[in-house]
Order: structure tokens, then C-alpha cells, then sequence
């Protein structure tokens, strides 16, 4: 992200909606492009860079979980919060599955929103416990390597698509090896804002995760889960 004000593109069908985040979001310090569909948004990005994007999930044509999925299939780096009218369980589960970083139900608070929408810029710009960027350039894990200054994970020549939160909670773990982390604590340093005991976020996330550094996700060796506890990352495997 830059040190300008951070560029939000809203992709959205809803006129009302649109004029109302742009209006909202420009007034607390934010450059705001809103469009209707994923076409739209595909046209936009061809010359444009986004520090997050707000993505509804009914849209016509191309829906949300579709074009996140093609957005994380194409290795882009920003952060998306997914928007949309059913607040199923399912549907959540579904978008954090597929990439997206956040999810928000409608109808919603514009505060709300904008807790999210800052939540997700800080973790995507800024480490997690102390400075040490500037004194480590990376931290590595068996074959893998996280670069902490471009947010990039390869294993020797092969780089390896992270999505921000997944970035995150990478980070999160090789920080604190070795080490058994509740949810409820994994979510008070990433999140940034309070999350329902029930949030799932961190369990799908943790899949998503171990599909791309585990030879077999099903018997982890690098992140285990702790029954009862939460997680422990093994660096050593």
C-alpha cells in the first residue's frame, strides 16, 4: 500500500450502495473507484493499482466467489472483503475458502466496514509484534522462505500464491515457533477487532494455509493442530 490515501475499488450492482461507500469512504480518507461488475473491475485493474478490494458476492454475470478465485489463481496480492446479502454460514465458509481476507453480511454498518476495511489495510502493511523488518528480511521453514518485504513465500525457484490473511497467520506462526496459539489469541493479533467465539475465519484460513506448505494436509507436519488448545507450528516439520 501506498503512503497516499489507500485505493479502494467497491465492486458492486447496487447503485445506492455504491454512491453511499464512495461518499462515506472518500470523507474518512480514502480514494474510492466503485464499479458494477466483475468486468468492470477487470478493466479497471488493466491500468490501475487497489490497496483493497470490496467485492459483493451476488453479482450479474461473473459472481464474487468466481472472480476471487480467478484473482487468487492470478497470484494478485490485494486484500478482498466480500460482501453480500446471505449471511449463511455456508457462504462465509465458502469466501474465506476461495481467498477472500474478510467477510461482511448485508445490511451492515458503514462503521462497521470501515473497522474491517482498516483491519485488513494494517495487516496487509505492518508486522505483527515488533519492528524487525528492518533487521530480518525473512524467516524461513524446511524448503520455504517468507520474504517479509515483498509478503512473497517460495519453495527454492517456486513462488507460492498467499493470499493477506493467509501471509498473516504465516508470519504469525514463525514468529512464535514452537508455541501453542488459542484462536482466540491467533484472532487478537491478527484481526484487530473483536470476533464472534464462533468465527471460523482462522480455522479456514489454517486450511488454506496448510494445502500450500504441507505435502499432505491431512498429517501436517509444519502446522499441527493442538486438540483443545489451538495450533503449534513445528518450523523444524
Amino acid at each position: 500500500m501506498s503512503t497516499k490515501n489507500p485505493h479502494i475499488l467497491v465492486v458492486d450492482d447496487e447503485a445506492k450502495l455504491r454512491e453511499l461507500l464512495k461518499k462515506y469512504l472518500t470523507r474518512e480518507g480514502f480514494n474510492v473507484k466503485t464499479v458494477e461488475d466483475g468486468q468492470e473491475m477487470d478493466k479497471y485493474l488493466i491500468d490501475n493499482e487497489v490497496d483493497l478490494i470490496i467485492l459483493d458476492l451476488m453479482l450479474p454475470g461473473e459472481d464474487g466467489l468466481s472472480i476471487t478465485r480467478r484473482l487468487r489463481n492470478l497470484n494478485t496480492h490485494q486484500p478482498i472483503i466480500m460482501l453480500s446479502a446471505r449471511g449463511d454460514e455456508v457462504d462465509r465458509i465458502v469466501g474465506l475458502e476461495v481467498g477472500a481476507d474478510d467477510y461482511l453480511a448485508k445490511p451492515f454498518s458503514p462503521r462497521e466496514l470501515l473497522a474491517r476495511i482498516r483491519s485488513v489495510l494494517r495487516r496487509s502493511t505492518t508486522p505483527l509484534n515488533n519492528p524487525i523488518d528492518e533487521i530480518i528480511e525473512s524467516l524461513t521453514f524446511g524448503p520455504y522462505l517468507l520474504n517479509l518485504a515483498n509478503h512473497k513465500l517460495s519453495k527454492e525457484d517456486d513462488e507460492i500464491p498467499l493470499s493477506t490473511g493467509e501471509y498473516t497467520l504465516l508470519r504469525l506462526f514463525l514468529e512464535n515457533p514452537n508455541r501453542v496459539l488459542s484462536r482466540d489469541k491467533i484472532i487478537q493479533l491478527t484481526k484487530g477487532y473483536e470476533r464472534s467465539s464462533m468465527d471460523r475465519s482462522i480455522d479456514i484460513c489454517v486450511g488454506r494455509l496448510r494445502k500450500k506448505i504441507e505435502e499432505d494436509p491431512t498429517n501436517s507436519v509444519y502446522l499441527r493442530t493442538i486438540w483443545g488448545a489451538g495450533y503449534l507450528f513445528s518450523p523444524e516439520g
